[in-house]
């Protein structure tokens, strides 16, 4: 039987560790909330809730696999630095944060130097991905990411679609972080078009109608699309939602990359700058541009 542990039951890793149980796989997993652990090991028979990343270890065979779903930064640079500390030469330790590429050759390389396989493996599919599967990005040795493919086959939608091994350790993150900028920019797009139909109040236009219209043969078809056409069969007007768009480490870090790399991203980059606008982040600036406003030209401040 496969077996493999599984630190971090959030709201993506806990499907996960689910749709590796139905796939027939071990799942030995743990949680900063051993309830969360608990739950989903009465719910999945292959899950094994343990209450520690020591139990974790002790209970898998060697050589090991540990997957990890913690957030990016901190959290998952503490797990590695425990797992380092307590795994075996040739275990293999799994990265499937949203992290940065550049930390994930740093890690590749601390681990090598204790005998310690690595693999980055950009996740996508959010809270659909445990009936639909998951789209995975995997960087890493072409032996390491071989010993997880049987993983990635039973994660992805089906065993021959939605994984690749993307490259070398980094290359995982590097491809879900670009997936993510261009995320951003589809994003952005729909939330203008719409918004510039909504204003057109003379037509009367039913948005809900117009998505649901789009969905089917147009070119902007996409699974964006049809979450936006059921959203907006329940609400168009959209009028308790705050107006406020959270942003990742993923669209900041493309927009870094495409200065790094001289290579013109004003799409994806705009649509972070908007995401920054909604957050409240340009309200100072547009103080000043009143201001200056008034100085220059005498216009009235809006009370």
């Amino acid at each position: 039987m496969l077996e493999i542990g599984f630190y971090g039951l959030g709201r993506m890793g806990g499907n996960m560790a689910r749709r590796l149980s139905r796939g027939g796989a071990k799942v030995l997993a743990c949680n900063r909330s051993f309830e969360v652990t608990e739950r989903i090991a009465a719910e999945e028979s292959g899950v094994v809730a343990c209450r520690s990343l020591d139990e974790v270890i002790a209970g898998l065979a060697s050589p090991r696999i540990v997957w990890l779903m913690l957030p990016a930064g901190e959290a998952t640079e503490t797990a590695l630095a425990e797992l380092s500390g307590k795994l075996s030469p040739g275990d293999l330790v799994v990265d499937g944060a949203n992290g940065y590429y550049k930390e994930a050759q740093r890690r590749a390389a601390t681990l090598a130097a204790k005998d310690l396989a690595f693999a980055d493996v950009g996740v996508s599919g959010g809270i659909w991905g445990l009936a639909n599967g998951y789209c995975l990005m995997a960087g890493g040795e072409q032996a390491a990411v071989a010993r997880i493919e049987p993983f990635l086959r039973l994660l992805a939608p089906s065993p021959d679609n939605g994984w690749l091994h993307a490259g070398p350790a980094g290359a995982g993150h590097f491809t879900k972080m670009v997936h993510n900028g261009i995320e951003y920019g589809m994003m952005q797009a729909f939330a203008e078009g719409f918004a510039l139909m909504q204003a057109k109040a003379e037509f009367d236009l039913d948005l809900a109608n117009i998505a649901e219209l789009w969905r089917h043969s147009s070119v902007v078809r996409s699974w964006l699309l049809d979450l936006t056409a059921d959203f907006l069969k329940e609400d168009q007007g959209l009028e308790a939602i705050v107006p406020f768009v959270s942003d990742s480490g993923e669209g900041r870090w493309t927009a870094l990359e495409s200065i790094e790399q001289g290579v013109p991203t004003p799409v994806m980059t705009l649509a972070l700058m908007s995401r920054f606008d909604s957050q409240g982040k340009a309200d100072f600036g547009n103080k000043m541009l009143a201001m200056m406003r008034k100085g220059f030209g005498g216009h009235a401040l809006k009370g």
